[in-house]
């Protein structure tokens, strides 16, 4: 189904790939030919450095949802925002069901809509779309690029570069700043074949997602679809396809455009947004990932991860062994040996038997999806046992050609519930399933407990990840699980219009038109963040976590679902840090954080009597202790040296790009983290836009939780670009040293860190 080819290749006319060794191409340099890519032009049309190495990004659009918009809205504006600069969409499609803490998520509704009012920004109301759904209706075109506080903003369907982010570096833009990465390593996806009947999108998105997430082969590289496969897909297809390519863990994505595409624009009204992209006579790729339609086979991702992939065949044929492989592995990732997690005994019959089916949000619930599930469905019964289907239309466009068509007929019919555009499913906020449940679902990601559960309370229960054509099939089929091909439907053409008088008659668009006397509506949970401290002379690090497993997600940083509507909370969100995988973390970094209130608190007594608590005296004492042959005291050790919390974990950051994963660590009083690798160049980014330390460090070096590290001058380190910096590790075996590593830091960024954060860096500045 996938091959590989890990090393650099010429794609010639933009059909032959030639392999990098190749006697054939020794003529043309990789030098020249790289800039033959689709990528490569887009980025030298929106960077502004002047350098092909050290790129400096001005966006055309911005997007965001409202579990994000509020706090990029209060950093600009704490930063000196005074209108939206380039056209800024704020959609409702996270909180939108407004069912958690009162008035909370309406409240952060009204503000959007006053924000979008003030500064001259569109916003849509809740149940209209999903964010990237509109988006790509709305604001695409082929050669922008995108920016969204959602990490699955693609476009590259579309011929738009879409890349997710962090909130602070969406408050960059607003700010007329800019996005700075280092030249990506540009990796070819070259499609040849056509599905068969009964593969769907999520079938290819996941096969590409298992071939190369555990390698690593594409983390923060841009991947670039090219090849005669493509234009045996739909967009439909394509737009599935590519929103998924956020699981591989890479930058960015774009398509080569043809008349598809072309006709895209044309139904949604914006003919003018289309151009034809395609790669040029010799383009060179850092790796190729080959994909043969015909191969692919209907797939299931077991729990917990998009990369665990199986074919429904395999799973059908030897369900005990799979699941049991998966159970073990399940039980090592949730930590906890008095939560039974069991797959094996869903098995009936020797089939796999599930509790729940849901296609929704934006990769799930898109027009041709939802038609080819009424056809398979068709009126049939899902049965009145335990199985629940629901629905989910990504946007009222989508939903009213459903109606007009007859789809939405088909499915109720049949038993299946239809919803409005909503996201909730995807993250943990709609349609949790029972303990101990199984819930396959046309969503985007199935880690664990993102879907509800809470393993801290004796719940758990688990997501599988499916295309849309197959959870049908098994949902006809009473829940036992089902490919698609394994049934027979006649593969329906139906026609789509786009209605934009949707969106004429909701959705306020105020670009340009900023209204500067209108005031913000705040709710009494919308707070400011605390004040962010400038990086001290020297660092006390309390080491408050330390994960193992191999890769940590954001969800697990900070849990997703009920907790998004404190995400305009700084201080209410961050007492859910960590909750779920390491419940002692907040109480232990507090612990530590009120040991740097009571260190400042000393120092501003002027002279004063200078009397630590016994706590502070201890672990200051430590230090002391390190190096005897100096006269340091304790107030002299105090003024130049902050203390704070830091985790440990092997490779932190995959996943959402919620940029709280790092703020609440630094509300409680982090200073750093410490990982052998981070898993996305977006949650590295949104530590240092929080003011932390993003050090590396060798596997050999072994941390345990309640350790000490003393890190000297690391405020003179940062400022002269030092990479290697030592520290002193103090355990309950001894003291020894270490090198913490802090590579690649910008200028820009170790300013940031030194200032203590982004709103203090545009601040002061």
């Amino acid at each position: 189904m996938i091959r590989i080819i890990d090393n650099g290749v010429y794609l010639i006319s933009g059909q032959t790939i030639i392999e990098e060794e190749s006697s054939i191409i020794q003529k043309i340099e990789a030098q020249t030919a790289y800039k033959n890519t689709i990528a490569y032009k887009i980025l030298a049309q929106h960077n502004t450095s002047g350098s092909t190495e050290q790129l400096k990004i001005r966006f055309d659009s911005l997007a965001s949802h409202d579990i994000t918009y509020v706090g990029i809205i209060q950093t600009a504006r704490a930063s000196g925002l005074e209108q939206f600069p380039v056209p800024y969409v704020l959609t409702n499609c996270h909180n939108s069901l407004c069912a958690v803490g009162g008035t909370i998520n309406e409240d952060d509704h009204v503000f959007g809509l006053s924000a979008a009012q003030k500064y001259g920004g569109i916003f849509v109301p809740a149940h209209q779309a999903v964010i990237h759904q509109y988006v790509r209706e709305t604001m695409t075109g082929c050669g922008k690029m995108i920016i969204g506080s959602d990490s699955h903003t693609r476009y590259g369907a579309l011929g738009t570069m879409g890349i997710g982010e962090g909130g602070p570096e969406l408050v960059k833009q607003l700010l007329e700043k800019t996005y700075d990465i280092t030249y990506p390593d540009i990796v070819g996806v070259y499609m040849q074949g056509k599905p068969r009947p009964g593969v769907g999108p999520q079938d290819v998105a996941l096969a590409i997602i298992g071939s190369v997430f555990k390698k690593g082969m594409v983390t923060n590289k841009v991947l670039e679809f090219v090849g005669p496969g493509i234009e045996n897909l739909s967009v439909d297809y394509r737009n599935g396809i590519d929103v998924m390519t956020t699981e591989t863990t890479c930058l960015s994505s774009i398509w080569q455009t043809d008349n598809r595409v072309k006709e895209y624009f044309a139904i949604h009204g914006r003919p003018e947004a289309y151009s034809k992209l395609e790669p040029g006579e010799v383009a060179y790729y850092n790796g190729m990932i080959i994909v043969d339609l015909d191969k692919i086979e209907p797939m299931i991702a077991l729990p917990f991860h998009p990369s665990n992939v199986y074919t429904i065949s395999a799973l059908n044929e030897n369900a005990q062994d799979i699941l049991h492989i998966v159970e073990e592995e399940g039980k090592h990732q949730i930590g906890n040996p008095n939560l039974k997690f069991s797959l094996t005994d869903k098995i009936v019959n020797g089939r796999l038997q599930v509790d729940q089916a849901i296609v929704a949000g934006c990769a799930g619930g898109t027009f041709e999806n939802m038609v080819e599930v009424a056809q398979i469905i068709n009126q049939r019964s899902i049965g009145n046992n335990q199985l629940s289907l629901s629905m989910y239309p990504a946007s009222q466009p989508i939903y009213l050609e459903l109606v007009k068509n007859g789809s939405i007929a088909k499915m109720m019919s049949a038993g299946a519930v239809i919803k409005t555009a909503f996201c909730g499913p995807c993250f943990g906020a709609g349609d949790v399933p029972a303990h101990g449940g199984i819930s396959i679902r046309h969503t985007t990601r199935n880690f664990s407990n993102r879907e509800g559960s809470r393993p801290g309370e004796g719940q758990i229960s688990s997501v599988a990840l499916m295309d849309a054509r197959s959870i049908a099939a098994t949902a006809r089929n009473g829940g036992k699980l089902t490919s698609a091909i394994d049934i027979e439907y006649d593969t329906p053409l139906v026609p789509y219009e786009f209605d934009q008088g949707i969106y004429a008659n909701r959705v306020y668009n105020g670009y340009s038109l900023p209204k500067k006397e209108k005031e913000l509506q705040y709710g009494p949970n919308i707070a400011d963040w605390p004040d962010m401290i400038a990086l001290t002379d020297n660092l006390i690090l309390k080491v408050a976590a330390v994960i193992m497993d191999s890769v940590t997600t954001t969800d697990e940083l900070i849990p997703s679902g009920e907790t998004s509507s404190y995400r305009s909370n700084p201080l209410k969100l961050a007492e859910f840090t960590l909750s779920r995988k390491e419940p002692q973390y907040v109480g232990r970094a507090k612990q530590t954080q009120s040991l740097e209130q009571e260190r400042r608190e000393l120092l501003a007594t002027n002279g004063g009597d200078f009397v630590p608590s016994d706590a502070l005296n201890e672990l200051s004492q430590k230090v002391l202790n390190l190096d005897t042959s100096t006269d340091s005291n304790l107030k002299d050790l105090l003024k130049t040296t902050g203390i704070g919390s830091v985790i440990y974990a092997v490779k932190p950051g995959d996943g959402s790009a919620r940029e709280q994963a790092a703020s609440c660590q630094k509300v409680l009083g982090g200073w750093a983290n410490i990982a052998t690798e981070y898993a996305t160049k977006r949650y590295r980014s949104n530590l240092i836009n929080w003011g932390m330390l993003p050090f590396t460090v060798s596997k050999e070096v072994v941390f345990e939780t309640d350790d000490i590290l003393y890190v000297s001058e690391i405020r003179k380190k940062i400022i002269d670009g030092e990479e290697l910096i030592p520290a002193q590790l103090i355990t309950s075996n001894g003291t020894k040293e270490i090198e913490l590593q802090l590579k690649n830091l910008t200028k820009d960024q170790r300013d940031i860190i030194l200032k203590g954060s982004l709103i203090n860096y545009y601040t002061v500045s």
